[in-house]
């Protein structure tokens, strides 16, 4: 499904998704509002990424957006002014959510606005991320809780556990060489982008 949002005193305009060409959205996922999806990204069955409160979400080119992955956001209007501390600048552009290119969102992930997640990172299933930046080249292991803090690029957040301090942040391992899961994005973004391609020609 994909369709416009509704107005509501959070929200004074009315947008349509932009989706490029190449991208695939699943019929049974739900793409709603401020959304813009870049090139070559594949939306699977039963995500919801829904720009009708917190706006604008961007996911960029070649990410994949799994089975069950909601993307959503806080208010960023009140009173039809912009509430600053649920945005994140990137670029020189303000978002709600922010998703870089070749980011994996695995199954069941939560991106929760206000929430950036940078170039080739890999966010492992059920993982949480809110009120958040994370770097680029990470590894969120399945089941971890990232809020409130910045992930440094390169960094990995342990299977299971919640980064809830700057702190416990600053304190993560970086991706080495001998690391297993080093190279484990650029495979699924592999596979994402071909399926999408796949399922375009086959629509």
């Amino acid at each position: 499904m994909i369709e416009k949002n509704v107005l509501t005193d959070f929200s004074s305009k009315v947008s349509e998704p932009a989706i490029d060409s190449s991208t695939y959205v699943h019929p049974q996922a739900a793409v709603i509002g401020n959304v813009t999806l870049g090139k070559n990204i594949m939306v699977s069955p039963m995500a919801s990424i829904r720009g009708d409160e917190g706006q604008p979400l961007y996911v960029g080119d070649d990410s994949n957006v799994q089975d069950g992955v909601i993307i959503h956001a806080l208010e960023t209007e009140s009173e039809g002014k912009p509430v600053e501390k649920n945005l994140y600048e990137v670029d020189g552009k303000k978002y709600s959510v922010y998703v870089g290119d070749r980011v994996s969102l695995a199954h069941q992930v939560q991106i929760h606005g206000p929430a950036v997640v940078m170039d080739d990172t890999f966010v492992g299933m059920k993982v949480l991320v809110f009120r958040s930046f994370v770097g680029k080249n990470c590894v969120i292991e399945p089941g971890a809780i990232v809020m409130g803090v910045t992930v440094a690029d390169r960094r990995i957040v342990p299977v299971g556990s919640v980064i809830s301090t700057q702190e416990q942040a600053d304190e993560l391992s970086e991706v080495t060489d001998d690391y297993p899961l080093k190279d484990l994005n650029k495979g699924v973004v592999h596979v994402n982008t071909s399926l999408a391609r796949a399922y375009l020609v086959r629509t």
